[in-house]
């Protein structure tokens, strides 16, 4: 079994820098250099004042996992999240799902009721498959990836 991670939600504002950089640099590690998608990752929605940056902290404090909440209408018309990932040190441990969850559990705190739209790898179609999440697209190709949106229906 793998140590829990600590979950923090927080608006870019309260980030501090060596947060932001750590996050940056993680998010570079993973999508820019070992997917070798060449993109500029900062795209300005981290700094949205409704942008919610969710950290998985391990016990000796390394950001193990991380991922980005954005508001309605910033990526697609419903909530949304993305730039979901574990760092290569910690993959294998389980922090997937618990992730999942605090993302939706933040998401249903701060937009009670909200659907949610995310464009994922096609391969994990199944596994967000697990939490709600269902087609809303056909597939398609980014950045050399085969994707496909997902929306899951909020509880109104």
């Amino acid at each position: 079994m793998s140590p829990l991670l600590s979950w923090h939600a927080k608006p870019f504002r309260e980030l501090s820098a060596d947060e932001l950089y750590e996050l940056l640099r993680l998010r570079s590690e993973v999508f820019v250099i070992e997917q070798n998608c060449v993109y500029l990752d900062p795209d300005g929605k981290d700094r949205d004042p409704d942008a919610i940056h969710l950290l998985g902290r391990a016990p000796d404090g390394a950001l193990a996992a991380y991922l980005r909440i954005l508001p309605a209408g910033l990526s697609y018309p419903q909530v949304s999240f993305g730039r979901v990932l574990t760092a290569p040190a910690h993959r294998g441990q389980g922090h997937g799902g618990p992730m999942i969850e605090a993302a939706l559990i933040e998401i249903e705190r701060r937009w009670p009721g909200a659907d949610v739209q995310i464009g994922a790898q096609a391969h994990l179609q199944g596994y967000y498959g697990r939490y709600g999440f269902e087609p809303s697209s056909e597939p398609y190709v980014e950045d050399g990836i085969p994707h496909i949106d997902l929306l899951r229906r909020g509880h109104r």
